[in-house]
C-alpha cells in the first residue's frame, strides 16, 4: 500500500487536501444519503498496486498478460456479487451507476428507442432520461411521476402512460423517492408492452444486499447498482443479469463503451462483497432503516413536511414549502454546513425552483450509521437540524449546535 509519508514528501499540496478532506469528514457529520464511509481494508484494497494492471476483458479471457492476480480478484468480486443478490450473473466492471445504466442501454436498445422512467424532479436520475444526460439526447424519453397528494407512484397511471408510450425499455429506480419500489408491479408493466425492465438499485444496494429491501432480480431483466452508498464497497457500478443477456451486456461494457476495468476498485468491490456477506452487515443495514425512520418521526414532530410522509429507505426528502416557504433547500444547506452537518438540496415533487437552489434537502443516515448512531443520536441530530433552519441566525442555536456535532464526531470517531 502507499503510505501516506510518501504522498506527504511527493506531492505536499495534494497530502494536504487528503489530510484536510479527513479532517473534514471526522468533523462534520455527514447525511448525503449517496455517501458513506469505506472500511479500512476497502481503502487499502482501493490503493493497492493493483492500480497498476491493465486488464481489458474478462477473468480467463483478457487482452494483456499478467493477469492472473486480476483474474482472481475479479472473480471474487464476481462471485460474491452473484451470492449476495441471488444473481444469475454479474459485471463488476461498470465505473459507476450511470455506467452500468449505459452499458443496459448500449446492449438493449438502438439510439431513438424509447425509455419510460421516474421524472427527476419526483426522485428520480440524470441517467434515466434528462435531456443533459447521454440517456436523454440519446433515446426517447418520457417520465412518469408520483401523485401530487400522497407522494407514492400511482402504478395504474403508470401503466396507462406505458399502454399510450409503447416503451422499449422501463426503468423502475430512483436517487429520491423515500419509498419502496413494487418491482414486481413495474415488470408485470414492461410485460405487457412487450418492454425490459431495467430496476437501479444505486441508492438501495446494501439494504437489498442485506434482506431488508426487496430484491428485484427476480422481476427484472436487468439490475444494475452502485457499490459505495448503502454498501461500503470500492467506489463504482454493478450490473447483475440473467444468463440469457449475460453475453451481451458484457460485450456493451467491454469492448462496447469502457476499456480496461479499474483493477483497484474492483478489489474494493470484492472486499465490500465479502463484507456484506457478513450478519453485522445485516445489522447495519437494518439500523440504517431504523435510522431514517427516526429522523422522519422527529422532522414531522416538529412540522417538516416529508414527501410520501415518511421512509422506507436510508433518507428522507424534506420539502420546505409549507413550513419554511422562505427558505429553500440551498439555504438550508448553507445554514447546516455552517455547523458541520452535510446534506444536500434537493427538489421535490412539483418543484418550481432551480434545481441549483431546490425547495427541499435529501438527509440520509448510511454515513452516520456506520460511525455507530443509533435512533437515540439521529432524534438529537433531526432536532439539531430542525433548529439551525429555523434559526439560522440564532447565534447561542449555532454556537449550541456546532459544539453538539463537536462532542458527537468525537464520540462516534470514522477511522481510530
Amino acid at each position: 500500500m502507499v503510505r501516506s509519508n510518501h504522498l506527504e514528501e511527493t506531492d505536499p499540496a495534494v497530502y494536504a487536501a487528503v489530510q484536510d478532506e479527513r479532517r473534514r469528514q471526522e468533523e462534520s457529520l455527514g447525511l448525503i444519503a449517496s455517501e458513506n464511509h469505506v472500511s479500512e481494508a476497502v481503502l487499502e484494497a482501493q490503493g493497492s498496486v493493483l492500480t497498476n494492471k491493465y486488464a481489458e476483458g474478462y477473468p480467463g479471457s483478457r487482452y494483456y498478460g499478467g493477469c492472473e492476480h486480476a483474474d482472481t480478484v475479479e472473480q471474487l468480486a464476481i462471485d460474491r456479487a452473484k451470492e449476495l443478490f441471488d444473481a444469475e450473473h454479474a459485471n463488476v466492471q461498470p465505473h459507476s451507476g450511470t455506467q452500468a445504466n449505459m452499458g443496459v442501454y448500449f446492449a438493449m436498445l438502438d439510439p431513438g428507442d424509447r425509455i419510460l422512467s421516474l421524472d427527476l424532479t419526483h426522485g428520480g436520475h440524470l441517467s434515466h432520461g434528462h435531456d443533459v444526460n447521454f440517456s436523454g439526447q440519446l433515446y426517447d424519453i418520457e417520465q412518469y411521476g408520483v401523485d401530487p397528494d400522497s407522494g407514492y407512484i400511482n402504478y395504474e397511471s403508470v401503466a396507462e402512460h406505458a399502454t399510450e408510450f409503447d416503451p422499449d425499455l422501463v426503468v423502475s429506480g430512483a436517487s429520491a423517492y423515500p419509498r419502496e419500489f413494487d418491482y414486481e408491479r413495474i415488470h408485470e408493466i414492461a410485460s405487457d408492452v412487450d418492454a425490459y425492465h431495467l430496476a437501479d438499485i444505486a441508492h438501495v444496494t446494501g439494504l437489498i444486499a442485506a434482506g431488508v429491501h426487496t430484491n428485484p432480480i427476480s422481476n427484472a431483466d436487468f439490475v444494475t447498482a452502485s457499490t459505495h452508498k448503502t454498501i461500503r464497497a470500492g467506489r463504482g457500478g454493478l450490473i447483475l443479469t440473467s444468463d440469457e443477456f449475460s453475453e451481451q451486456i458484457d460485450k456493451s461494457i467491454f469492448p462496447g463503451s469502457q476499456g480496461g476495468p479499474l483493477m483497484h476498485n474492483i478489489a474494493g468491490k470484492a472486499v465490500g462483497f465479502q463484507e456484506a456477506l457478513t450478519p453485522e452487515f445485516t445489522e447495519y443495514a437494518k439500523q440504517v432503516v431504523a435510522n431514517a425512520e427516526t429522523l422522519a418521526t422527529t422532522f414531522s414532530e416538529h412540522g417538516l413536511s416529508l414527501v410520501s410522509g415518511g421512509t422506507d429507505k436510508h433518507y428522507v426528502l424534506a420539502d420546505l414549502r409549507d413550513s419554511h416557504p422562505n427558505v429553500t433547500g440551498s439555504d438550508a444547506e448553507e445554514y447546516l454546513q455552517n455547523v458541520g452537518i452535510t446534506v444536500n438540496k434537493n427538489t421535490v415533487p412539483g418543484e418550481t425552483r432551480s434545481p441549483f437552489t431546490t425547495s427541499g434537502i435529501r438527509v440520509g443516515t448510511p454515513s452516520l450509521t456506520t460511525r455507530g448512531f443509533t435512533q437515540s443520536e439521529m432524534e438529537t441530530v433531526g432536532h439539531a437540524i430542525v433548529d439551525v433552519i429555523e434559526h439560522p441566525e440564532d447565534q447561542d442555536v449555532i454556537e449550541d449546535v456546532s459544539s453538539l456535532v463537536d462532542r458527537l464526531c468525537e464520540e462516534y470517531p470514522i477511522y481510530d
